[in-house]
């Protein structure tokens, strides 16, 4: 199944680029030690995470955070959670996760669904100073469910945590390219069927006009007049 990709801007909310066709994001930057920070200086500037495939944890990454971002009519549009996780969707094909859970671990879990059943995604665990996660190169028209949950409480508090996770549910719309396509294919089907119904015409009007009766009555006209 598919398992969408799972990247970062390089930058500050300040200079993401949200157009499609120039996106800027790329894989997160990774290293062995995170950058100093309390929290007394505010939202942390970089977040650490962990990609979870089937079960197995990945190496630990970095990225830097889009603390600050606000989605804008003409750049995406936003699909709400009942609690406070948002899914800002980008016309440049991405999807950017916010939530505002402050001092603890989360984990984000990702569905998708088939034409006859659902697929799950690769999963983050993200560290405290995580607000934010971006999405990329998920399918378009397919419906997908994103759940945000805490880590790190006790076995009770985890299995009530579970059953009150943070959901929301998004499907990207088609891009321009791909209407592009359909209007071109639709154009394409349109001259296709004149240019049978043309065939057909010319076909119909030669063997009339070829035709053994038209030509025997022709030469019996021919025959009378002498």
């Amino acid at each position: 199944p598919f398992r969408p990709k799972l990247k970062e801007g390089t930058g500050h909310a300040s200079s993401f680029n949200t157009s499609r066709g120039n996106n800027t994001t790329v894989m997160s930057e990774r290293t062995g030690r995170a950058p100093s920070w309390s929290p007394e200086e505010g939202p942390s500037p970089v977040c650490a995470y962990r990609v979870i495939e089937g079960g197995i944890g990945g190496q630990l990454c970095f990225r830097h955070t889009l603390f600050g971002y606000k989605c804008h009519k003409a750049d995406c549009r936003t699909a709400v959670s009942l609690g406070s996780l948002v899914a800002n969707i980008l016309i440049n094909g991405s999807v950017l996760l916010q939530w505002t859970h402050e001092g603890e671990s989360t984990a984000l879990s990702c569905w998708w669904n088939g034409s006859y059943t659902q697929f799950e995604c690769a999963g983050v665990h993200l560290g405290s100073g995580c607000r934010d996660f971006l999405l990329a190169e998920l399918h378009e028209n397919i419906p997908y469910r994103i759940c945000l949950r805490s880590l790190g409480r006790s076995e009770p508090a985890k299995r009530a945590e579970q059953q009150q996770r943070e959901c929301v549910e998004f499907t990207l719309p088609p891009s321009g390219m791909q209407d592009i396509v359909i209007a071109m294919t639709t154009v394409g089907g349109a001259i296709c069927v004149m240019l049978v119904i043309i065939c057909l015409l010319v076909a119909y009007i030669t063997e009339n006009i070829m035709s053994p009766t038209t030509q025997h009555a022709y030469s019996y006209r021919t025959h009378s007049r002498h």
